[in-house]
């Protein structure tokens, strides 16, 4: 649920250009050593880099490569950015760690209701776990694998679990990953505080209702998420969550956790590091939550901490 910095503060050029200097200075979640390592984006630089047209549809770096899973990662990666967002904007940090730890990272657009643009994730739910669908069939098809670990952001930590539910997904899915994921949705303050974060609060509701589906859906109560949540979770799929308690988006920030049962486990940043102060733009950008993703494809170990790195609100450190 994110766009471009330079159109969080209304696009001066005065504005894109401290931020890009600010963003020279940037902290790598990765592992250091080998040049042939991808570098992190900052996520300012990102930011500003997606509103360009050709940044549209790009894929982020270590991602969308033809990778083939190993015996070390079996499962690829599948990044699911969030609502007013993209692949590219959204996965600038998180595609090149996942890809210098040794996993295969696909990413790709979703929920165009606006078109051609760089604003993404608005269509419906449904539709957009539709997309879902036929991505994931399409990594399988062309990696050889059986089944695929997907990470999300925010809707994207959501919308998944409609396609494990109701679409088949749970049979091609090892685990969800969910930063920040609207799993029990916002209240309107939530959806008005995006809106302001991202520079679009002069849209009034009714019109993002008209072209954001997937914001009225995921409003704390609406129908979709009372019928999804009837079922939280399913038999076979690990879930994670990873939040933060200065999520200012879906709020109350306990409404991205899910119940508590065998295979689920929720996360807050707070209760590892005391310093993160990341709220719910900066989390993908969160040296400290990426920490966790990793771990969670990775070895899984229940009780990992991470190195516990201070993050801001809006930047994060990354």
């Amino acid at each position: 649920m994110r766009r471009s910095v330079a159109r969080r503060f209304g696009g001066s050029l005065a504005v894109a250009t401290v931020l890009s200097v600010v963003a020279l200075v940037t902290v790598s979640a990765g592992p250091a050593g080998a040049q042939s390592q991808l570098p992190l984006a900052g996520e300012a630089t990102q930011f500003l880099s997606s509103i360009l047209p050709w940044n549209w549809y790009a894929s982020p770096a270590g991602s969308n490569n033809g990778c083939r899973p190993t015996a070390a990662h079996p499962y690829p990666v599948v990044l699911v950015h969030g609502t007013f967002a993209n692949m590219y904007d959204s996965w600038g940090a998180l595609s090149p760690d996942l890809a210098n730890n040794g996993f295969c990272v696909y990413a790709f657009n979703f929920g165009q209701t606006i078109d051609p643009s760089s604003i993404d994730g608005t269509g419906s739910i449904e539709k957009s776990a539709s997309q879902l669908s036929t991505f994931v069939n399409k990594v399988l098809s062309s990696t050889g694998a059986t089944k695929v670990d997907l990470v999300g952001w925010s809707q994207g930590g959501m919308m998944p679990r409609y396609y494990l539910n109701n679409l088949g997904g749970a049979s091609k899915v090892n685990m969800l990953v969910g930063l920040a994921p609207s799993n029990y949705g916002t209240t309107l303050d939530g959806i008005t505080t995006l809106a302001s974060d991202l520079g679009i609060l002069g849209v009034t509701v009714s019109v993002t209702t008209a072209i954001c589906p997937a914001c009225t859906q995921q409003l704390q109560g609406s129908s979709f998420l009372t019928s999804l949540n009837t079922t939280p979770t399913v038999a076979g799929v690990k879930y994670v969550v990873i939040e933060t308690k200065d999520d200012e988006v879906v709020t109350p920030y306990t409404n991205a956790f899910l119940p508590s049962a065998p295979n689920v486990q929720n996360i807050l940043l707070q209760n590892q590091c005391s310093q993160d102060a990341s709220d719910h733009v900066s989390i993908a950008y969160d040296s400290n939550a990426l920490s966790d993703v990793i771990n969670a494809l990775g070895p899984d170990n229940p009780t990992f901490v991470p190195s516990c790195q201070s993050v801001g609100a809006i930047f994060g450190n990354v």
